[in-house]
């Protein structure tokens, strides 16, 4: 089974202060540290998708081993940047879907959705009963996820209707969004 990684990190961070690809804890930029988390959870391919910023990202981060995917509609919200990653996969089985704002989510969070992967998969993370990321998209449901992914909601919609499998990550992960810096831990 070949279950590919998704890092979106396009996002211009308005209400953090800046493109949150570039927050940077303990000298690690969470562009880097999330796309860690997937390649050592066994994700391959590994795909990024940037947006503002794309050039000191670039420049600043290492996003070795990962295909690169500049969303120049970045603006319009995170579901330009589902369908701009999506639309580079190809020999994959399945997706798992990571933003860059969840810097607690961990190696042991991701792997519970690799180890669930297929092409008819359809999964999300969830802390304390709430929704949130990793998310699991099988090959089957990526051209429904594209077709109804729009604004910042993402996938969320397409996962409501299509009865996603919830997958309790609370006891290995800290799945929190982060919008602004007083949210970090």
């Amino acid at each position: 089974m070949r279950v590919a990684g998704l890092l979106l990190a396009a996002g211009a961070g308005r209400r953090f202060g800046g493109p949150k690809a570039l927050v940077s804890h303990g000298g690690v930029l969470w562009v880097d540290s999330t796309l860690a988390v997937l390649r050592d959870a066994g994700c391959a391919p590994l795909v990024v998708v940037l947006g503002a910023g794309a050039d000191e990202v670039r420049a600043r981060a290492g996003l070795e081993g990962a295909l690169v995917v500049v969303n120049d509609e970045w603006a319009s919200g995170m579901g330009s940047s589902l369908r701009a990653g999506l639309a580079v996969l190809d020999a994959s089985d399945a997706v798992v879907v990571l933003p860059v704002d969840t810097p607690g989510v961990t190696v042991a969070a991701v792997r519970r959705f690799v180890d669930l992967a297929a092409p008819a998969a359809l999964a999300r993370a969830v802390y304390g009963g709430a929704p949130g990321h990793p998310v699991l998209l099988g090959r089957d449901h990526w051209a429904g996820v594209s077709a109804s992914a729009s604004g910042d909601a993402g996938a969320r919609d397409y996962l409501r209707e299509h009865r996603a499998v919830a997958v309790p990550c609370d006891d290995v992960a800290d799945g929190r969004d982060v919008d602004r810096p007083e949210d970090l831990p």
